[in-house]
């Protein structure tokens, strides 16, 4: 099982704390840093938010030549801060400039604070626009170099455009997630490489990536074209004194982060992710919330993904 670090910087953090996180994500042996797009903090963790948010895809493309093996991303892009154009172009420089090593989360966009703080539109028909512009950006990123491409959409229009830049990998893996029963399972099947469901206990993502499967096999991808993955809030202490230490600081009880996140010892944390991966789960993303916490990177580095295969 690949294990990732997934940070929250809207929460109040630096560029220079996310690449201090970062470096040590590939210094440690984690699979990738993916990172959250968001523009306000949520919740009491970070009382003030300073100091203040950063933008996904900045801080991805100074990572991206700040690392050299780590894959990086988003869980996920909001569709309603880019256009579908736009963003392609973003996101093929930026894998260029990582030398191949992007994933392409992207999501609907539902936090509605944030678009009145920062004066960004938040449409009603935030799903029908997803399904565009994962037509968008896909279909820009497959045109053949020399060939132009058009999109005649209820949302987005395109009209002969060239299609560039290319990434550098021949296929960016884009990532979709959620809970929904019928259209996230559909979209899945249509466009993505992964399915990801964020903080969902061991029975419904058994009950979610069973709809996604049976929607990839509808669509004639078979059920194992995607890699399946969660994201869960991850709380690991040597003993129960550190996991309790380790929870204050991010305000979260321990109770209620061994019921529904990753907490516990090394190897109650190793149990866990067997379950997880007993229904499927290839690949889990570590919710990091105190990101000046490094010991607790190595202790999950050194007591958890050392004992997985």
């Amino acid at each position: 099982m690949d294990l990732r670090i997934f940070t929250e910087p809207q929460q109040g953090a630096t560029y220079d704390t996310l690449l201090t996180v970062a470096k040590a994500t590939e210094d440690l042996g984690f699979d990738a840093f993916f990172r959250s797009d968001h523009y306000l903090k949520m919740g009491q963790l970070s009382a003030d938010g300073l100091p203040g948010p950063t933008d996904a895809w900045i801080t991805l493309a100074g990572l991206a030549r700040e690392t050299k093996r780590i894959r990086l991303g988003t869980l996920m892009t909001a569709g309603t801060f880019r256009l579908p154009g736009v963003l392609a172009i973003q996101v093929a420089q930026v894998d260029q400039m990582s030398g191949g090593r992007i994933e392409l989360g992207l999501g609907a966009g539902w936090f509605e604070e944030e678009h009145k703080a920062y004066g960004i539109p938040f449409p009603k028909e935030k799903f029908a626009r997803l399904e565009e512009q994962l037509a968008i950006v896909t279909g820009l990123w497959a045109t053949e170099v020399g060939k132009t491409f058009s999109y005649e959409g209820t949302h987005y229009q395109l009209t002969d455009s060239p299609a560039l830049p290319k990434p550098a990998q021949a296929k960016v893996p884009v990532l979709i997630g959620g809970h929904g029963a019928t259209r996230t399972p559909r979209l899945a099947a249509q466009y993505a490489d992964e399915f990801n469901i964020p903080f969902a206990s061991v029975d419904d993502s058994r009950r979610q990536f069973a709809r996604v499967r049976a929607a990839a096999e509808q669509a004639g991808r078979g059920a194992d074209a995607l890699v399946y993955s969660n994201a869960l809030v991850a709380c690991v202490g040597k003993d129960d004194a550190e996991v309790a230490r380790r929870a204050a600081a991010i305000g979260r009880d321990v109770d209620d982060l061994k019921a529904n996140g990753l907490a516990g010892s090394p190897s109650e944390v190793v149990d866990k992710l067997g379950r997880y991966a007993e229904i499927g789960a290839r690949r889990v993303y570590l919710q990091i919330l105190d990101l000046h916490d490094l010991d607790h990177l190595e202790l999950i580095a050194n007591g958890v993904m050392a004992q997985l295969d």
